[in-house]
């Protein structure tokens, strides 16, 4: 389920909220009860570090540069 961020106007809290796509836009009250708030637009956190791109052995590999790798002479 996504997870929206969302900012209270009169207190200033950020708080996140668990909820289908089909209600990210339904009005969300924060934790204190307030219910003027708006939500954040987020970015995506991308956890753990992701291991190199392994390259073929001889070094070969094809594609690259403006053509693609298969279409110039």
């Amino acid at each position: 389920m996504p997870r929206y961020e969302y900012r209270c106007k009169s207190c200033g809290d950020t708080f996140e909220l668990n909820r289908p796509m089909a209600e990210s836009a339904d009005p969300a009250t924060c934790p204190a009860g307030h219910t003027d708030t708006v939500k954040l637009l987020s970015t995506v956190a991308v956890t753990g570090a992701a291991a190199p791109a392994a390259r073929p052995a001889g070094g070969g590999g094809g594609g690259g540069g403006c053509c693609g790798g298969g279409c110039c002479g």
